[in-house]
């Protein structure tokens, strides 16, 4: 539905006008000397004297945000992407005509400005206009509350006026390229190479999840979006690439939430002659190196709660943890069938193929997660859930695998992985009957991963890492939502 308000069409008048009197409304370009960042960092200390004296000419561009008008003066507030600077105008000095244009601007357009530094009488350091350009006229107007606009779900769906008049925001996603930064180096630190997979797969693996569905036209072939790189990786393990990452983007057909989006960032990352003990201990060091980058300091507040993520950090059996925090008599725990039992009475649905382990993992979900708040590494999964995962040594039915929570969330998930391709496929054959008997969510037989496994993969250690949820965590942003640019929402109307 066209948003057809007076104001709206007021301004569309305005630019007809402009055009008329020969003036044009979006401009082709404007070279900006600086940023009002670079102008505070480096004169924000300056007294009027000293920038009297120092009197160089600075050529800035921003939108303007507030105007304060006196007849022949003017005062408005502009800014760019690192700031916001106040600047001055007189009619005297940048002329009749342009000073009746600079009155029928209005708040939104887009302004490159030119002139000196001075501080008012009330010390503000503001740009002295001598002439300025109009670069871009702004048909829709800001909110009327510009400083915060609040309808939570406007602000998702027009990001780009959330990113103008919330500050906060801004900085917010400052924070989430800073983090993604620090994970790279720290990477590439220790002599991981960043590479690309496919996004578009024939077969989807790497993890137990919806896919999306596409088609290749001139192949005449279905392809699936990603749901992991997985498989994809572990390719590169078997080539030589003994240390491996992708930042990259998944998608899962799946529903939506405060933590989850149907497309979001990972970060997964494999390394050969390691276990999944050697990845918890990596885990630990890297969001600790991360969160004093980007935070400077290892205990910060979330929503409420005080996490510490100085090292080491609590690691905990899975079947212990539905008893230790879940309040699940052990007994219950170890009696397959009653566990059982006891995760239908919870409202627990099994599909094809899922029993035991499952039960485990939804319980787990029900009555554990959302009480492990300080860094939590959570161990002995069973073999059942965990397809991809070596199995311990000692204990067959359990796989080598962890999931960190943080917060009452899973942050990450890592495993010893699995080489032998004998045990690969007759996991993998176990999930084709699951899916045959109507298990969306199983895997598919990966006939060509097989054979890479068959050439040999050294022994290694896989990590995912759900970059959305660590960006909420060291942002103290309650929802994904807050995290991703656009994230998925529901068509208007």
């Amino acid at each position: 539905m066209k948003e057809e308000t007076k104001l709206i069409q007021q301004r569309r008048q305005k630019v007809a006008e402009l055009r008329a009197a020969g003036v044009e409304p979006y401009a082709n370009q404007y070279q900006p000397t600086h940023r009002v960042f670079d102008i505070i960092a480096e004169y924000g200390d300056h007294t009027d004297e000293e920038l009297a004296r120092l009197n160089p000419s600075f050529r800035l561009a921003g939108r303007l945000m507030l105007m304060r008008q006196f007849g022949k003066a003017s005062f408005c507030h502009f800014q760019d992407d690192s700031g916001r600077l106040q600047a001055y105008l007189q009619r005297d000095v940048v002329g009749a005509e342009a000073y009746s244009l600079f009155k029928r601007l209005d708040l939104g357009d887009i302004i490159g400005f030119e002139g000196r530094l001075f501080r008012t009488r009330t010390q503000e350091l503001t740009l002295w206009v001598q002439k300025f350009v109009l670069l871009t006229k702004a048909i829709r107007p800001l909110p009327e509350k510009y400083h915060g606009l609040e309808d939570v779900e406007l602000r998702y769906r027009q990001r780009y006026v959330d990113l103008i008049v919330n500050p906060a925001v801004k900085e917010l996603f400052r924070k989430r390229s800073a983090i993604i930064r620090q994970l790279r180096e720290y990477l590439e630190m220790r002599g991981f190479l960043e590479v690309e997979t496919p996004m578009m797969q024939p077969i989807p693996g790497g993890a137990t999840a919806r896919p999306f569905e596409t088609y290749h036209n001139v192949l005449d072939l279905p392809l699936f979006l990603r749901i992991a790189p997985e498989l994809y990786l572990k390719r590169l393990l078997v080539g030589g690439i003994d240390r491996v990452y992708e930042i990259n983007r998944n998608f899962r057909n799946e529903g939506i939430s405060t933590q989850h989006n149907p497309e979001f960032t990972m970060l997964e990352f494999y390394q050969a002659y390691a276990t999944y003990e050697d990845l918890m201990g990596l885990t630990e060091v890297m969001f600790g190196a991360v969160a004093q980058k980007v935070l400077g300091t290892l205990t910060f507040d979330y929503q409420g709660e005080q996490i510490d993520l100085t090292p080491p950090w609590r690691r905990l059996d899975l079947r212990e943890s539905l008893t230790q925090v879940g309040g699940i008599p052990a007994a219950v725990v170890h009696d397959r069938q009653a566990l059982v039992a006891l995760a239908q009475e919870q409202g627990v649905v099994l599909r094809p193929g899922e029993g035991y382990g499952r039960a485990l993992a939804k319980l787990f979900d029900l009555k554990v997660e959302s009480r492990l708040i300080q860094p939590t590494f959570i161990v002995g999964y069973p073999v059942e859930i965990s397809p991809l995962s070596r199995r311990n040594e000692k204990d067959p039915e359990v796989a080598d695998r962890f999931e960190l929570f943080i917060a009452g969330r899973e942050m990450a998930n890592g495993f010893s992985e699995l080489n032998d391709p004998e045990d690969q496929r007759a996991r993998f054959l176990k999930q084709v009957e699951a899916r045959e008997a109507g298990n969306e969510e199983a895997h598919y037989m990966d006939e060509d991963f097989l054979r890479a496994l068959e050439f040999g993969m050294p022994p290694a250690a896989g990590e995912g890492v759900g970059i959305d949820r660590l960006v909420m965590l060291l942002t103290n942003a309650a929802s994904i939502r807050e995290v991703i640019f656009f994230p998925l929402l529901r068509p208007e109307g």
